[in-house]
């Protein structure tokens, strides 16, 4: 790795700051963006890691299931709006030939005849 590489570890805590950023501001681009940055980040990282960066890499994993915790919480608000507004959010589910299918569940008629 060269002076201006950035280190895998940096990169995927700059990663991560950009998907908490990204979560609090409700910005789904930047969270895409930021997803693909981790999960690239954390590629490098697996491949240059060593047992010294172990405190650093649970700080980064602490970091994470923070974002995690916020990311559920975002998909729970989703999904009482879409259950106030009438809607459900798609479940998968099986058939019985083991494809997945999507499945629709409740709902309630929010207009007029």
């Amino acid at each position: 790795m060269n002076a201006t590489e950035v280190h895998p570890l940096d990169a995927l805590e700059q990663a991560l700051q950009a998907e908490r950023r990204a979560l609090l501001e409700h910005d789904v681009e930047a969270l895409l963006k930021s997803t693909r940055d981790k999960l690239d980040a954390l590629k490098a990282a697996e491949r240059v890691a060593t047992p010294d960066d172990r405190d650093r890499i649970a700080q980064l994993h602490a970091l994470n299931r923070a974002n995690a915790v916020l990311l559920a919480r975002r998909r729970r608000e989703v999904a009482w709006t879409l259950r106030y507004l009438g809607r459900s959010e798609a479940a998968a589910t099986y058939d019985g030939s083991g494809l997945a299918r999507a499945v629709r569940t409740g709902g309630r008629f929010l207009g007029c005849g």
